[in-house]
């Protein structure tokens, strides 16, 4: 609770217009509209409100913005630290509290926007590193906070409030931003929208950047022939993982095609092109890589940029499937203009979701880029040069995790209502989304289990799948495995009262095996009553003859097989035959279920 007084002189309260015509009010006693008007008495401008110390500041600064008043606020938290705000000066103000009445009316000048902003600023930052030290000191002293808010009084909060400070709450100071991670973590979490080179194939250009930026893993997603250039996206380490993911995207080129002999009706060439838009059958060429057998591929559209009569050349821009060979559709538009016609020149301007004007580099750019930095320690021009893995997940929908899941979700766990904390619209089931924390960083690429409906309503369940984690374990800290049950069980691991797996052993105590109930299966009985006295009960039984079997149909040559009686199966069998009298012996296992069943009833 934070209780602040506002001098007459120092506030300008915001007023509102009141409507003048004598109107009759309807007497209700439910929730009614506050009309804000100027207090009249100066006895009264005090005003008592529960807000959070940031909220408090954020607050402050609003008003003093929109109205010109001059606050200063000092804060004492729980910890004993004080929190001042002061705007334009707080020891002004201080000073100026002080004097006497007679003093009061002098005006002080406002600082320029731009200061205040400033300032402003650096406030924010120095809180945020405040709030870093807090953890730092309860995780060095042991204490059990587990991230739910170090100083923050969360039990006057009222519901929106509560909802609005979980939505943008992230208590770990672990991960980056994807803009502002180190260097090292921003080029192992990259991708280069690459304006690939004629002659060199692409794996060679891959291999290059591999060796010039010094990392241990590159990838591209979708090959271009050696002749053809443009949009190549490279992925580097940990980008890797989502090469499968864009190679399946759709694909854009702009190609130029020759024909063997003239057309003179352009709407012809336009007519022909068109024909070839939809599902087409394509058979890749002698000189392709891959093995050559029919296939269909899919033409979103295509449009008919020039044409030039006189070289008999075609330029021509097309949209389709991954894994189209323009190549082939020449060939087609050849043949359907009767005239034949091969592939002259090609370069693609698309890739999934990256396109020429999405900050394409060449090769020069990433040389040079390394080449600053190693001689200048200048990293913004390969930060330029080399964009977050993030960039390329922006056409998925989101599911923003709580920073306590992370780590679990990077160790392959299904994402869970509890360790959900916001997802966008429009989710259904078994649609491909992103996981990523409040700090914008993209953990997995996961299955929806739930469609957003569920999600708003459920507070229980499975809410993706997890299929393919981008995220380093333990980037965040493991925040599994610290309650009161788990603790103790950990402790009785250590000390050798349990097994290496959790299981009881005879050294268990038996106030564990009362309140710990195992999975079921069997293990839950033995749990429960592992400590009971073992009885054991023999009955007697009378002999029981067997009628041997081993007169059997004889082969259908009629030939008798002479039995064996020196082989060990026989033997066995032998023995099985003399039965004699048995004496059975109840297991332990079962007195324990039978005293369990009768313990239950």
């Amino acid at each position: 609770m934070v209780s602040t007084s506002i001098d007459s002189n120092l506030m300008t309260m915001v007023t509102t217009s009141i409507d003048t015509n004598p109107t009759v009010k309807k007497k209700s006693t439910g929730r009614q509209k506050i009309e804000i008007k100027k207090i009249e008495k100066n006895d009264t401008l005090q005003v008592t409100f529960s807000k959070r110390r940031a909220g408090l500041f954020k607050k402050a600064s609003e008003l003093c913005i929109l109205t010109g008043a001059q606050i200063a606020i000092f804060v004492k938290s729980p910890a004993n630290r004080m929190h001042v705000f002061g705007h334009p000066d707080a020891n002004v103000l201080i000073e100026r509290y002080l004097q006497e009445k007679n003093n009061d009316n002098v005006s002080l000048p406002m600082p320029p926007k731009n200061e205040f902003n400033q300032r402003y600023e650096e406030f924010l930052r120095e809180f945020e590193a405040e709030n870093k030290r807090n953890y730092e000191m309860i995780v060095s002293s042991g204490g059990n906070d587990h991230g739910l808010g170090y100083d923050v009084c969360i039990d006057a909060m009222g519901v929106e409030e509560l909802e609005n400070y979980l939505r943008h709450y992230t208590p770990l100071p672990s991960g980056y931003s994807p803009l502002k991670r180190p260097l090292t973590e921003y080029l192992r979490y990259g991708v280069i929208n690459l304006d690939k080179p004629a002659n060199p194939s692409s794996h060679e250009v891959v291999a290059w950047i591999k060796r010039i930026l010094r990392v241990e893993k590159t990838g591209h997603s979708g090959t271009l022939d050696p002749k053809v250039t443009g949009n190549l996206i490279v992925c580097i380490d940990r980008a890797t993982r989502l090469v499968k993911s864009q190679q399946g995207a759709g694909k854009e080129y702009v190609c130029v095609a020759r024909l063997h002999d003239g057309v003179k009706d352009v709407a012809k060439v336009a007519r022909a092109l068109e024909a070839l838009t939809g599902a087409v059958f394509q058979r890749p060429p002698l000189i392709s890589a891959v093995k050559r057998q029919l296939r269909i591929r899919t033409i979103y559209e295509s449009k008919l940029l020039e044409y030039d009569a006189e070289k008999h050349l075609v330029v021509f821009w097309i949209s389709c499937e991954a894994g189209t060979y323009v190549r082939t559709l020449c060939v087609h538009l050849g043949l359907i203009l009767g005239v034949g016609g091969h592939m002259q020149e090609l370069r693609r301007v698309r890739s999934g979701i990256m396109g020429e004007k999405d900050n394409m580099v060449s090769m020069h750019d990433v040389m040079d880029g390394q080449w600053v930095f190693d001689n200048y320690r200048d990293e913004s021009y390969l930060r330029r040069v080399v964009m977050p893995l993030e960039v390329l997940l922006t056409s998925y929908k989101r599911l923003v995790v709580k920073d306590s899941a992370v780590n679990a979700v990077c160790y392959g766990a299904k994402l869970m209502i509890p360790g959900l904390l916001r997802f966008e619209n429009g989710i259904e089931n078994g649609e491909e989304v992103v996981l990523m924390t409040t700090k914008g960083e993209a953990i997995a690429l996961g299955i929806a289990e739930m469609t957003t409906a569920v999600m708003a309503t459920c507070d229980h369940g499975v809410v993706a799948k997890i299929k393919r984690v981008v995220m380093d374990r333990d980037t965040y800290p493991r925040k599994w495995g610290l309650g009161p049950t788990a603790s103790t069980k950990k402790k009785l691991i250590s000390e050798g009262k349990l097994s290496k797996h959790g299981k009881p052993n005879e050294k268990t105590p038996a106030e564990w095996l009362r309140n710990v109930v195992l999975p079921t299966g069997g293990d839950s009985v033995v749990a429960s009553l592992a400590a009971a006295p073992v009885v054991e009960k023999t009955v007697t039984t009378e002999s029981v003859k067997v009628d041997s079997e081993k007169e059997k149909k004889k082969k259908q040559k009629g030939v008798e097989e002479a039995e064996v009686t020196d082989t060990p199966v026989a033997s066995k069998k032998r023995k099985a035959e003399e039965v004699k009298d048995e004496v059975e012996v109840i297991a332990p296992r079962e007195l324990q279920c039978e005293s369990f069943i009768a313990k239950v009833k």
